[in-house]
């Protein structure tokens, strides 16, 4: 959060003008970057109207938790206010979303989005839904609220609209936890807050709220038989959601009135598309919809058949790859949900294929073909091979060469590498993938950053977190020369040396080899730590602590980096692939790698300059690689 005062605190800094600049230096900090007009401007015309409201209302000692962060996301609730209750005396939670829209109006066909006058075309979330949502993840994620979930409700205020302009929009059901009022209510506005908070002091239950544990979060491989087969195991939050909700109403538009929608989700790493992905296919196959899941990932396609269809082959067969798709019938299913797209090739032809089928068809045509509605999931920054080709401006092109509508939802928030902001802002500055240049590490409450003087070092770091229960792995730039070919019997050649250390990559492979998985099961099976992984099985899981080693492949030269394509070992770099692609690709590679930790990364380089330059922009937590408490 940036900030936690009592209502009257609050609105003394508003009278005094020192807010914003408060609001715009904490966010600064906990961002790693300025926030953007609209949200300045949301700040000016949005807290003022709920700050009054609760000074007027005589809850001036109400405590006010601005910008308030969700737990192991980037997400963030406008105001979460907490007290205690006039009637229970209990503890008392109120998140409140902020809107300055002025005129409002549910969609016909889904109520759970909305259109805002003014605003662009494409659907918005309906903020009944969005602070309900906010409400139950905080149930499941705040222990301060485990067995006690009634103590927590949801209101969306709408300053700017009337009735008239907006009160539509209560179709999406109104509950506890998602109450609507415009302001031309604001008279029942300041009741329905009394009525939840009285007026003495809630500092308190902000001190309990903030103290909550955070509960684990939900990895998605752990439950994904359950999300497709049973119910939903993921509450989706805003632009999630509303990514959700568009391909759902697509679906219904194509039958009811026989159109065909592209829709692309982007998003970085750990954003959730993979999430929303599932969350789609669960509810399409619980609705009995035609629907099928396709990646270019042979790891994360196979893992998910077994992992999700370990008891019924007819969940096995909802996973595809995107070569599949060369034969299939046009608009033959409703829904193909093309996951990690980014990994899309030029075509799908291969050396296996045959001569009849070899049509030069390109891959994402033959994709948006298959399906009524579909659905490209993708982060342009994660193409790591040559060849991989997925972009959204590339599948637009297409989109409008068929005369097709294609929809656009950016995920901004991201859940991965505990959902800090700033964590990411430092990786892709590291990496030269934003303008700026490297920035020193500032290390903040959601996210470990340390670096390893030695591989030994990172391996019995990780160990230790191991022995606590947390998931590790380590990966590293395909630097070394992978044996594909492993004897019966013969353990894995351990071809990744570092001095003395050495150990094996990754089994190459769908068989296991004296006791390592399969290469598509090494991030989530337990005896998957005694071997590094590349970026081609570690692209698109997560686990707890990740260890990076970045090879010889990238080395801190003077006062820039240096990318070394005779030291990738990579057989997918061919002779013609051209430099600037070779460096652009190995940048992803490690963006890839550092961005799979859940909780901490450690990094280490195999060139003791750019360990030193670790070192300085990584200050505080490089000193001493010792088990947390």
């Amino acid at each position: 959060m940036l900030i936690r005062e009592s209502a009257a605190s609050v609105a003394a800094e508003l009278r005094s003008g020192a807010l914003f600049g408060h609001l715009a230096d904490r966010f600064v900090h906990a961002h790693g970057h300025q926030p953007s007009p609209s949200e300045l401007r949301s700040w000016e015309h949005s807290i003022p109207a709920l700050v009054h409201a609760l000074v007027e209302a005589g809850l001036g000692e109400v405590e006010v938790m601005l910008e308030y962060t969700l737990p192991l996301t980037s997400k963030r609730a406008d105001a979460i206010l907490a007290g205690v209750h006039p009637k229970t005396g209990e503890p008392s939670y109120v998140v409140v979303e902020l809107k300055q829209w002025t005129e409002a109006y549910p969609d016909e066909e889904a109520p759970n989005l909305c259109h805002v006058a003014g605003m662009q075309a494409r659907p918005r979330l309906n903020p009944i839904e969005q602070v309900r949502g906010y409400c139950d993840y905080l149930a499941q994620f705040n222990g301060a609220l485990d067995g006690h979930e009634h103590r927590i409700a949801g209101v969306a205020f709408l300053h700017n609209a009337t009735e008239f302009g907006a009160g539509s929009l209560d179709v999406a059901g109104q509950s506890p936890r998602g109450r609507f009022f415009t302001g031309d209510k604001r008279g029942a506005f300041l009741a329905y807050l009394q009525g939840l908070l009285a007026t003495e002091s809630g500092a308190s239950a902000a001190d309990a709220f903030q103290a909550g544990r955070v509960k684990p979060s939900t990895q998605l491989i752990a439950v994904a038989a359950e999300e497709i087969r049973d119910r939903e195991m993921f509450r989706l939050l805003a632009e999630q959601q509303l990514a959700y909700e568009l391909v759902l109403k697509a679906v219904r538009d194509s039958r009811q009135a026989d159109n065909k929608e592209v829709i692309v989700v982007t998003g970085g790493p750990g954003s959730g598309k993979s999430v929303i992905a599932l969350s789609l296919l669960g509810e399409l196959y619980r609705q009995k919809r035609s629907a099928l899941h396709a990646t270019g990932s042979a790891s994360f396609t196979k893992t998910m058949r077994k992992v999700a269809g370990a008891r019924k082959r007819e969940v096995q067969e909802l996973f595809k790859y995107f070569n599949s798709f060369m034969t299939a019938e046009r608009n033959g299913i409703d829904v193909l949900i093309c996951d990690e797209a980014h990994r899309m090739r030029e075509t799908s032809a291969n050396r296996y294929t045959p001569a009849a089928h070899r049509t030069g068809k390109p891959q994402v045509e033959e994709l948006i073909d298959a399906a009524r509605v579909p659905v490209f999931l993708l982060d342009d920054h994660q193409v790591v091979r040559p060849g991989e080709m997925g972009s959204v401006s590339e599948i637009q092109d297409v989109a409008a060469a068929k005369n097709l509508r294609c929809t656009v939802v950016s995920l901004d928030d991201q859940f991965r590498c505990g959902g800090s902001d700033a964590y990411l802002q430092w990786v892709v500055r590291l990496l030269g993938l934003m303008d700026g240049g490297p920035i020193t590490w500032e290390p903040d409450s959601k996210m470990r950053l340390m670096v390893a003087e030695s591989p030994e070092e990172m391996e019995a770091f990780l160990e230790s977190r191991r022995a606590q229960g947390y998931s590790a792995r380590m990966s590293a730039g395909y630097c070394w020369k992978w044996t594909t070919k492993t004897p019966p019997g013969q353990a894995l050649p351990a071809d990744v040396v570092i001095g003395d250390w050495a150990r094996p990559w990754n089994v190459y492979g769908d068989r296991a080899v004296a006791g390592a998985p399969p290469a598509a099961l090494w991030a989530t099976d337990r005896a998957g730590f005694g071997q590094v992984g590349c970026v081609y099985t570690a692209q698109g899981f997560e686990y707890d602590w990740s260890g990076v080693i970045i090879g010889p492949d990238l080395v801190w030269r003077g006062d820039r980096w240096i990318t070394d394509r005779t030291a990738s070992k990579d057989p997918a770099f061919k002779k013609s692939t051209p430099d600037d692609a070779v460096d652009q690709l190995i940048r992803n590679t490690y963006k890839v790698l550092l961005t799979r930790g859940m909780v901490g990364t450690v990094v280490y380089s195999t060139d003791a300059e750019t360990r030193a330059k670790l070192r300085d922009l990584i200050p505080s937590e490089a000193e001493v690689l010792t088990p947390l408490p």
